[in-house]
């Protein structure tokens, strides 16, 4: 059977047609039309870039459409490179290959007063004619008279960086190895350009789609805005990504409908907004946008207000795919309890989560939790043998193996030893921060570098759970499956999360209607059994919505009320979807 899974969701803006415009050519155009019916004899456009943007691509096609226009460069303003090695060194963790810690470093931290004021003035010396500012913090130097904003997916950074193509905020270091690129960014240079981004959104003029080099796509920043609103209006999906892995596996490939070259996928992004993207098609142009825009913008709406409150402008759950059929098994991992999280890395809150069975072939295992007696100096002995190259840490001997199959539910709230074995599908619902994770076991394997992943085998043991036996994960984290209702061709289950974990996670089986509500906060779903489902609203506030399987959904808080039926080719036969949601 063919695959029906939609790898590039869009959503459609209401009275979008003449709003967006694709290619230099166009940009061009627009942006000269506007500025004449400014009528005005000087005109200052900032465009403001994200971290990661091919600045120079842009200043070629604006010195070749205004080649009389000055340009200048908000880069003249940062302070030196030796200057903002010494800003981040504090939070860039530079004895550590993946950790650093959060911080509340604006971009004006990273300008020179000076240096600021020197460009202020060249600015105000030019009487007449058209300024363009540009740059990370070009809006920092002059508001414009004009804003454009030229934002790029986080993901589409990450494989710039791979590629050597870009450097970190304020230093040219495209040489370093990317995956330290990732650190700083994720650390540091992200949480800065957000910072900025949230207080120009409602300025935007323009919003500059920068995702693929010489294919730009310029779209009115009321277009824009109008879109992250339909966004909590409605369902609607981010664009997942998919990337390979030294355990990776080949389920994806076909189901999700993939490139077969690549060797594996391991990974597959499907609702991480900090790292997914959004497409907005505006009148028959598709822009794609960071999804966190959404989050930034619409916080209350989509979050709902407690959830909110409690997280900030955060979308707080995360599913994502993890591929080991006919791959290998994870690494034996442990991530950090919530003080520590808090002490170490100045994160709020820890990446408690669990694996959900999408599928299983025989003889498919999930490592969870510690065996009966396990004596934490032995455990400690043979893990530092085994990473020294010794014999191979004995897994089996320290950990719970529990059989997996399809549909069954591990809950893995933060310090429980845990990885899935080989042969699996793996739906993980957790947590945001996803980026913690102390592995202390890789099977002895090498990353897809050829070299071997780091270990944070001393923060993992210092997080480990050591009265969480055998018997206390059968009892606690093992297929907690409660039955809460049944109706006419429907039934419910609650199938966790863990009491210490935030997020409750709810199972329907249905092959008639299902009524939902988001109950004021958001709700993410994936339909794990049926081929087809339609998402629709009871008093029609949104158009039906498709999804097929595997595809995760968000249901945001504002949605309210919300139905889901079989359809198309699952009509007439059992569909499942698994719900999840912060309790409050």
């Amino acid at each position: 059977m063919k695959p029906n899974y939609d790898k590039f969701p869009a959503i459609q803006v209401p009275f979008g047609s003449g709003r967006c415009v694709q290619g230099w050519e166009a940009v061009g155009a627009r942006l000269k039309e506007v500025v004449a019916a400014r009528k005005s004899a000087r005109t200052i456009v900032t465009v403001e870039c994200y971290t990661g943007v091919f600045i120079e691509e842009i200043v070629t096609a604006l010195q070749k459409h205004f080649p009389k226009s000055s340009i200048l460069r908000s880069a003249e303003a940062f302070l030196s490179p030796e200057e903002i090695e010494r800003l981040v060194a504090p939070f860039n963790g530079s004895d550590d290959p993946v950790f650093g810690r959060m911080n509340e470093l604006r971009m004006e931290d990273f300008l020179d007063p000076k240096k600021s004021a020197a460009l202020r003035q060249q600015i105000n010396e030019a009487l007449t004619g058209l300024v363009f500012v540009i740059g990370n913090g070009a809006s920092l130097i002059h508001p414009g008279d004009l804003l454009v904003y030229a934002d790029l997916a986080r993901w589409e950074a990450q494989l710039r960086m791979r590629r050597d193509e870009i450097s970190n905020l304020g230093v040219e270091n495209r040489k370093l190895k990317w995956s330290l690129q990732y650190k700083r960014a994720y650390f540091t240079d992200w949480r800065v350009c957000d910072r900025l981004k949230r207080s120009l959104m409602e300025r935007w003029d323009f919003v500059l789609d920068t995702n693929r080099p010489g294919d730009p796509r310029l779209a009115d920043g009321e277009a824009v805005r109008e879109g992250l609103r339909e966004a909590t209006r409605r369902p609607f999906r981010v664009v997942p990504f998919f990337d390979p892995g030294p355990w990776g596996g080949q389920w994806m490939k076909k189901v999700c409908d993939l490139d077969p070259q690549p060797k594996n996928y391991a990974w597959c992004f499907d609702c991480v907004p900090e790292e997914n993207s959004l497409l907005l098609d505006i009148g028959g142009i598709q822009i794609e946008l960071p999804s966190i825009n959404v989050v930034f913008y619409q916080p209350v709406a989509l979050l709902g207000e407690n959830v909110h409150a409690r997280f900030g402008a955060e979308f707080p759950i995360r599913f994502d795919f993890l591929d080991t059929m006919n791959g290998g098994n994870l690494s034996f991992q442990v991530h950090p309890l919530t003080e520590y999280i808090r002490e170490k890395f100045g994160m709020a809150y820890t990446q408690d989560e669990s694996y959900y069975m999408l599928d299983a072939a025989a003889g498919a295992n999930v490592y969870l939790g510690l065996r009966e007696n396990v004596d934490p100096a032995a455990l400690r002995r043979d893990l530092e043998i085994a990473q020294a190259g010794g014999a191979p840490f004995p897994a089996e001997k320290y950990a719970n193996s529990f059989p997996a199959k399809k549909h069954d539910h591990f809950l893995i709230p933060a310090g429980t030893v845990h990885c899935s074995g080989a042969n699996s599908m793996v739906l993980e619902i957790s947590a945001t921060p996803y980026i913690f994770t102390f592995k202390m076991w890789d099977w002895g394997r090498l990353g897809l570098d050829g070299k071997p992943r780091p270990i944070h085998l001393e923060h993992g043991l210092a997080n480990i759970q050591w009265e969480r036996d055998t018997d206390w994960t059968k009892e606690n984290l093992v297929n907690r499956f409660e039955p809460l209702g049944s109706g006419d061709g429907w039934r419910e289950e609650r199938t966790g999360l863990h009491r210490l974990e935030f997020i409750e996670t709810r199972r329907h089986w249905f092959t008639g209607t299902v009524a939902h509500h988001s109950g004021g906060t958001v709700n993410v779903l994936n339909l794990v059994e049926g081929r087809e489902a339609v998402v629709e609203s009871p008093t029609g506030a949104f158009k039906p919505f498709i999804v097929h399987y595997a595809e995760t959904f968000i249901i945001p808080a504002a949605v309210g009320a919300y139905t889901i039926r079989p359809h198309g080719e699952a009509t007439g036969s059992e569909c499942a979807t698994l719900k999840a949601f912060v309790r409050t």
